[in-house]
């Protein structure tokens, strides 16, 4: 199943679609800007808050966190630095993690869970400016949380990116 996902051009705070691979709308990525820590929600087409996603306050590494109806759902932070790749750790409630890495920034990362492919997050066969796909691999992994996770994690590279 894939998404396409369209760059935020003017930063947070902004809202954005989510398509399918057919053109129709599934998520919105509403960014809520004027708050003291950055905040999204994943809604559906009907503005139903399916995913919020949201900074912790007072960690001592940039995590986000993800949750469902109210509930904690899953942590996001850095796990490791190297030259070429970012890696990223999604600590879920369940006790399970998954891993993030690639090149977040270029739009050219993956999410496992204990070494299978969940999903893959690439510009690099479309043709469409300024967007990237979200293909989720497996049919019971829950794509609203992998879209998150890539919200996620870009968020988290591009504040990083401005840090330095």
């Amino acid at each position: 199943m894939r998404f396409l996902v369209r760059d935020r051009l003017l930063g947070f705070g902004d809202d954005y679609w989510i398509e399918d691979d057919r053109g129709n709308k599934v998520y919105l990525v509403d960014g809520k800007a004027m708050r003291l820590r950055d905040t999204f929600e994943l809604k559906d087409t009907q503005g139903r808050v399916l995913i919020d996603i949201h900074q912790k306050m007072f960690a001592l590494r940039d995590t986000m966190v993800i949750e469902r109806n109210g509930d904690l759902l899953a942590r996001i932070k850095r796990k490791r630095l190297s030259l070429l790749r970012n890696h990223y750790r999604v600590s879920l409630i369940d006790g399970t993690d998954l891993d993030v890495s690639g090149k977040i920034l270029d739009r050219e990362f993956a999410v496992e869970y204990d070494g299978e492919l969940l999903a893959v997050i690439s510009r690099r066969f479309l043709h469409i400016r300024d967007t990237y796909g979200v293909d989720v691999v497996r049919d019971d992994a829950d794509p609203a949380l992998l879209i998150a996770v890539a919200v996620c994690v870009i968020h988290l590279a591009e504040k990083e990116r401005e840090a330095d």
